[in-house]
């Protein structure tokens, strides 16, 4: 397949909404215990409370989660974190200048017709925000819905490669990276380790990869890669949800790659550590995207997963200021949404964390110019999300310090960062062993620009004007 051609089609993947269910699920009080690990109703959209009633004086956070299925043991920190950094808000600041934050989560089992089921139900409460999809799938399904509903969709570190072209994608921000600039990482970093990625040509490089959307999104930019550079592109798809591997593994001890590049979720990713471990492909050659990188994906094994290696978009542990607030502000008060302390500071708790940051700093931002102390609509956010600014000293000043890389949006780059480092798995816990990896901007441009003017297109939607970036 030619390396630019646009591998996803959005009509093929959008799923209409099916009709609305009843009542979302209960809301409680910001200052009532949550219930332990926030459980939610196992059925299509069911949800969970633990802020104050979205009404029309409050900021409301719509919060897709999975905390049931085969990817709970991922989805629940990232959940966990997400609800705890809101609740942290209410507590330390009583809210966004003001303005008290209210929040719903909703179950989508990782589902795309669940996600839209959620999306439906939730987009008409007083207050919305944004929607952070948490799946490519879902994500796919709602970017058209998006513009006609004019609610903003964060994708942080996944969904739609392209939709980092704001000047086609107005509604659509993935925040700190995507697929593509995952893939563009290691490769640059498969490069400085063989002494140049002239040194690639020739080698064997296998994409094990979950079949999915999510899972293929890197191929169009290894592709490219690979034409750059000479090196051997195999691509072994894993059926999800990824406890059956051992074909695939029977294929990479049979080809024997030099390096195998791992793109799993939930159990994929244990399941594949512990094969490689079966049929003897070293550890230390497996590198993961940052979604199989986590605890929950190397604690099964411990120290069989030595040395395996995974892209890190933030830094784990509670020694950041921000996670100190949010043990003493809601930990501290009996207000904890995850089951165990020992949760917090995990590296997808303190990704939940770092979203819904972004999500709370684009309402300041978009408050700063339609009015402090107001609760802001969608598409205020929208611009508020559009013009954030955070620098390494105001990263500092929330308490986040370096946890992040900093982030700097415009109206024609709705990314904001490219940057994520590689970690390695000691056999106890996450260590960094790179800087900030920039993804190569004469690699990814040109696959943007040639990916987003091909949807934009099919959907015959025109390139927004300067007067548009300003309103």
């Amino acid at each position: 397949m030619n390396a630019l051609t646009f591998r996803t089609s959005l009509t093929g993947i959008a799923i209409a909404a099916a009709l609305a269910l009843s009542a979302c699920g209960k809301q409680e009080t910001a200052t009532a215990p949550a219930a332990s690990g926030a459980t939610t109703t196992a059925a299509a959209g069911g949800s969970t409370g633990g802020s104050p009633a979205a009404t029309g004086d409050t900021q409301f956070f719509p919060l897709l989660s999975y905390r049931t299925g085969p990817y709970a043991p991922n989805g629940i920190p990232w959940a966990d974190g997400k609800q705890d950094y809101l609740k942290m808000i209410n507590e330390r600041d009583g809210g966004i200048n003001g303005v008290k934050i209210s929040f719903e989560e909703c179950e989508t089992g990782y589902a795309t017709d669940r996600g839209v089921e959620c999306y439906e139900r939730l987009k008409t409460k007083p207050g919305v925000t944004m929607f952070d999809p948490q799946s490519t799938g879902i994500t796919f399904a709602l970017t058209e819905k998006a513009p006609v509903d004019k609610i903003p969709l964060m994708t942080f570190g996944y969904g739609l490669s392209v939709s980092q072209n704001g000047e086609f994608f107005k509604w659509n921000f993935p925040y700190m990276g995507s697929y593509w600039t995952a893939a563009d990482a290691l490769i640059q970093h498969l490069g400085t380790k063989e002494g140049g990625l002239d040194k690639l040509k020739g080698k064997k490089i296998a994409l094990v990869y979950h079949d999915s959307p999510f899972g293929k999104e890197p191929i169009p930019l290894l592709q490219k890669r690979a034409e750059m550079h000479g090196f051997d592109l195999q691509m072994l798809p894993v059926t999800a949800p990824g406890v059956e591997q051992k074909a695939t593994w029977l294929q990479v001890r049979q080809s024997k790659p030099d390096y195998v590049l791992l793109w799993g979720w939930g159990v994929m990713n244990s399941t594949a550590i512990k094969e490689a471990q079966a049929t003897g492909y070293p550890r230390d050659k497996m590198y993961g995207v940052w979604w199989a990188g986590a605890e929950p994906d190397v604690k099964d094994v411990a120290a069989g997963a030595k040395g395996y290696n995974a892209l890190s978009l933030n830094a784990s542990g509670q020694e950041p200021t921000v996670i100190q607030d949010i043990l003493k502000h809601v930990y501290d008060k009996g207000n904890g949404t995850a089951n165990s302390k020992d949760e917090v500071g995990t590296v997808l708790y303190n990704r939940g964390v770092v979203i819904q940051m972004l999500g709370v700093e684009a309402v300041r931002a978009a408050q700063e110019k339609f009015g402090k102390g107001k609760v802001m609509t969608a598409e205020q956010v929208r611009w508020g999300m559009e013009n954030l600014n955070l620098t390494k000293e105001k990263l500092a000043e929330l308490g986040f310090g370096d946890m992040i890389h900093p982030i700097t949006t415009t109206c024609k780059d709705h990314m904001g960062s490219t940057a994520s480092r590689v970690q390695t798995w000691d056999g106890s816990k996450w260590a960094p062993v790179t800087d900030w990896i920039q993804a190569d901007p004469a690699v990814m441009e040109p696959l943007i620009k040639a990916g987003a003017e091909k949807y934009a297109g099919e959907k015959g939607i025109k390139a927004r004007e300067e007067a548009d970036c300003n309103s």
